[in-house]
């Protein structure tokens, strides 16, 4: 355990951080599958800026990787313009 009183509150930072990330992160998962299981073109084009405004938020804070929001962009937009 930390003796130094910075050690100690960096500690208490990090978990803070810890779960703020994983609240975001959790957050745009499920709105991730919401989206894809969304059957109406209109109601999931309407979803998908939001989604991917998520996304970005979360690789400008470093929750994931830039290439991964990318990724999961690309495959969502794809998924959306598939929809009859």
């Amino acid at each position: 355990m930390a003796n130094h009183k910075s050690a100690l509150k960096r500690i208490r930072q990090n978990e803070v951080r810890r779960l703020r990330n994983r609240y975001y992160h959790k957050t745009a998962r499920t709105a991730m599958k919401v989206l894809r299981n969304e059957e109406d073109k209109a109601a999931a084009a309407e979803q998908l800026p939001k989604v991917i405004s998520l996304l970005d938020k979360l690789a400008k804070k470093n929750i994931i990787h830039k290439n991964k929001a990318a990724n999961l962009k690309s495959k969502l937009t794809k998924h959306v313009n598939k929809l009859a």
